[in-house]
């Protein structure tokens, strides 16, 4: 999907999402990847993650900066950013897709919930289904939501050159954290 479409398509659900009794949003999630590899370990944070959820459809939807993550070290950010990624041709990453359990789910009292989210996953212009496992937890009329899973960066067009392939992991954990407030 290219990033026109995904960004009319994200503020259309806004729009609808404004509209709607139960709209959750966020602009400042965070994600976090983690690779371990036998040289060195990479971690990166992007707390630039704008998010939201339709809680009476179930529909999900992500943005990421791709040029929001954190490194440690400047040049594991310019790697990234310039020969991972291509950030300057895709800069964002996307996410649209629905929590399977969402009637099961009183937004009006304080409790946690273990839920699978389904959807459309797109990096570099490649958008994979996923199917993965999270926690959404009902707490003072905030929705925090959280999963972990792992992604293949082959599956998304992301070469490793081979003077990379020691430092960075076949699958790599994303850990991903967002606090909804009610629109």
């Amino acid at each position: 999907m290219n990033n026109y479409r995904f960004l009319f398509l994200t503020g259309l659900l806004f729009l609808v999402f404004e509209s709607a009794a139960q709209t959750f949003v966020t602009r400042n999630g965070t994600i976090r990847f983690f690779s371990e590899a036998p040289l060195e370990n990479i971690e990166s944070v992007n707390r630039q993650v704008s998010s939201a959820l339709d809680a009476e459809s179930g529909e999900f939807v992500f943005r990421v900066v791709m040029r929001s993550f954190s490194f440690e070290k400047a040049l594991m950010q310019q790697h990234f950013n310039d020969n991972f990624v291509e950030s300057h041709k895709y800069p964002n990453a996307t996410f649209q897709g629905k929590i399977l359990e969402i009637g099961a789910i009183d937004f009006s009292i304080d409790a946690e919930y273990e839920v699978t989210v389904e959807g459309d996953l797109t990096i570099k212009d490649v958008t994979r289904f996923i199917s993965e496992k999270g926690t959404l937890r009902i707490s003072g009329g905030n929705v925090i939501g959280e999963s972990l899973f792992t992604i293949r960066p082959e599956d998304f067009n992301i070469t490793i050159p081979s003077r990379f392939a020691r430092n960075i992991a076949q699958e790599i954990e994303v850990t991903v954290n967002v606090n909804l407030t009610r629109q």
